[in-house]
């Protein structure tokens, strides 16, 4: 079981990654409007590749590779935001947090049974009614996710958007755009980190912030790389750390929650009891981990 927060996350396939703006003829300097479909086509086969696989595939990985996926289009509609319209953006990019949402209501009890049997927390007592519930949100998952049609939905999107990109009249240098949304980015996770670094201990919501702002700026790096102007193995550097120590702050918080939520639905399976104190003290000490980390930066 593998969990970008628990061991890195990592792209599905390091060879499907290559971008538009590597396949460029010497000198030449694409726009973004017409770079577009070469980013966004790849991550949209994917994300359907893993969508077909969770049908049949039981295990996490299929869920968390589709999770990752629909993670990474959203960050890309993001970057493209100021080239396409505004409303059907915001549409698209809410198809796909609401994929990746119904996708993540299996991978939560996949990361819950792992921390507790990681750190025997009561996690062999309660298997056999965590596995029935795990089992439960899977068949949501993959009901949600089949009426959904996900192949439509995402050939939909990327083409629609295409069309738009393809035909504006303003074309923006591939470079000079990537430049700009990856400032943007960075400038959102710093302000981020500031209100983070003020914030009360127990407002969790800045802390996620954070990550999240941390995950988006790490992939507008990862799709734009190789034509940027600038550096930034040091913003990557920054992003690994963030990655590593919020990342595992949000599993225990998720996991916390969701523990919480279904005290009554695992009654008498085992000392649940047990299992939440131990998650509020890790839960302490990983916000501890985390301010201290924003205190460094």
């Amino acid at each position: 079981m593998k969990r970008e927060s628990l061991k890195g996350e990592k792209s599905p396939d390091k060879h499907a990654d290559k971008h538009a703006a590597d396949k460029q003829p010497a000198g030449e300097q694409p726009s973004a409007e017409a770079a577009f479909a070469s980013y966004a086509a790849p991550l949209v086969d994917r994300a359907i590749e893993y969508a077909g696989a969770v049908r049949e595939d039981a295990s996490p990985e299929a869920l968390h590779q589709l999770r990752v996926s629909l993670r990474r289009l959203r960050s890309l509609w993001w970057a493209f935001e100021p080239r396409l319209d505004k409303g059907e953006n915001t549409r698209q990019r809410a198809l796909y947090k609401y994929l990746a949402t119904a996708a993540g209501k299996t991978r939560d009890w996949d990361i819950l049974i792992e921390l507790m049997t990681q750190n025997d927390t009561g996690a062999q007592a309660m298997a056999p009614k965590l596995e029935e519930i795990r089992s439960g949100a899977l068949a949501t998952s993959r009901e949600t996710l089949s009426n959904a049609d996900v192949k439509h939905l995402l050939r939909d999107a990327l083409s629609s958007a295409a069309k738009e990109l393809n035909t504006a009249h303003e074309r923006v240098p591939l470079s000079k755009f990537a430049d700009q949304r990856v400032a943007v980015s960075e400038r959102s996770l710093r302000k981020r980190m500031k209100r983070a670094s003020r914030a009360k201990r127990s407002n969790y919501t800045s802390f996620h912030d954070v990550r999240k702002a941390g995950k988006r700026l790490r992939y507008l790096l990862e799709f734009f790389g190789p034509v940027l102007h600038d550096s930034h193995k040091r913003t990557l550097k920054l992003l690994k750390q963030i990655q590593k120590r919020f990342g595992t702050l949000n599993d225990i918080v998720a996991s916390e929650m969701l523990l919480r939520d279904n005290v009554a639905l695992l009654a008498g399976s085992g000392d649940i009891e047990a299992a939440l104190q131990w998650f509020r003290k890790e839960r302490k000490r990983r916000m501890r981990s985390a301010a201290g980390l924003l205190r460094k930066l």
